[in-house]
């Protein structure tokens, strides 16, 4: 029986709770002006990231104390009720569509996204199966071949939403965690070649993420068009230089920035808060990284090593993305920025993730 310290990682609590809190304010100041147009209550998103907040919170504290190896025990019956979910979604009068893209369900006055919660579910299940089958993983066949085969499947699925940024955060979180768990580097080379080819397929396939590309490239060729979110958040960002406009002084967020307390929300803060505020942010992310990493290193078995991994994974990849997108690095791609973007399903999938990362730190040695 494994040996459980008597308190969780606390520097990983107090930073994903101050990154929370940077969330909540940042949703409210973002949301404000737009709240108030479309539904005469400046308060309409703070206060739904709010109640989803305390729900992630009180989820987050009580999965703290469920025992990791739990999520092994249960992988294959989380795994298949997400693919029915991702099947559910997919019919007409059940699925949602918003912009285009049909990947929630509505619950009364609310909404889920099965393919966030897809993301943990393959960490699980994947986590399981490395664990139990590390030495087949440097073959081809026997070990890479099974592991991914089951993440494309459902990257598969994602993709007739369609939901490219989830899909491609799920699938770099799968193949980060089988390179760590010891995959060849060649194997690795052959399959992106592939899956160079397979994303330029599924670029061409639909006009606008051709747009997506080419906005990235040169967003002035189209400034009214598919270049003018890009545009417009380095025009938050630019301002807000070292120390920012002030809270809640934003220019953006006065119906130039569409819906800026979503994915692009890190220009809000950066216009308000500046470089400074910026930088604090990430900080607070590396700082959650490197907890993650500490733990995944400590702990007692490879279970818990890679489960931790996948976590850590998914939140750096999401991380990057979303900020290399609000800056200008990245095509747009509609990737939540983790605990500050305004969504439900998204905040609750990351404080359920860190509840477990947490559990995992009560084992650990480090």
């Amino acid at each position: 029986m494994l040996k459980k310290r008597s308190t969780p990682d606390l520097i990983l609590i107090l930073t994903t709770l101050t990154l929370l809190t940077v969330g909540l304010i940042m949703v409210y100041s973002a949301s404000a002006v737009w709240a108030d147009y479309k539904f005469n209550d400046t308060f309409f998103f703070a206060k739904r990231q709010l109640l989803f907040a305390v729900l992630g919170v009180v989820s987050m504290f009580f999965i703290m104390n469920v025992d990791y190896w739990t999520w092994r025990t249960w992988a294959k019956m989380l795994i298949l009720l997400c693919f029915f979910l991702l099947i559910l979604v997919l019919i007409p009068g059940i699925g949602m569509e918003r912009n285009g893209s049909r990947s929630w369900i509505g619950v009364g006055a609310f909404s889920i996204q099965p393919s966030e919660f897809m993301k943990l579910a393959m960490i699980a299940f994947l986590a399981k199966y490395l664990s139990e089958n590390q030495k087949k993983i440097t073959s081809f066949k026997k070990g890479l071949v099974p592991s991914l085969g089951l993440v494309f499947l459902a990257f598969g699925m994602i993709m007739m939403q369609p939901d490219l940024g989830t899909g491609t955060v799920m699938v770099g979180t799968c193949i980060v965690m089988i390179y760590v768990a010891g995959a060849r580097i060649s194997h690795f080379v052959g399959l992106g070649l592939i899956g160079v080819a397979g994303f330029v397929v599924l670029i061409l396939s639909a006009p606008y993420r051709i747009k997506r590309i080419t906005s990235f490239l040169n967003p002035w060729e189209d400034p009214l068009g598919s270049g003018f979110q890009i545009i417009q958040s380095l025009y938050a960002i630019g301002p807000g230089g070292l120390l920012g406009l002030g809270l809640g002084q934003s220019r953006q967020k006065f119906f130039y920035l569409p819906e800026p307390q979503t994915d692009f929300i890190f220009a809000i803060l950066a216009e308000e808060l500046g470089f400074i505020g910026g930088t604090f942010v990430v900080l607070l992310f590396t700082l959650l990284l490197w907890r993650g990493i500490r733990i995944a290193l400590g702990a007692p078995d490879l279970y818990g090593s890679f489960l931790a991994v996948g976590i850590i994974a998914m939140i750096a990849i999401q991380v990057f993305i979303n900020v290399g997108v609000v800056t200008g690095l990245m095509p747009v791609t509609g990737i939540t920025l983790p605990f500050l973007s305004y969504g439900g399903s998204s905040l609750t999938l990351m404080l359920l993730a860190v509840g477990v990362l947490l559990n995992i730190s009560r084992y650990a040695k480090y």
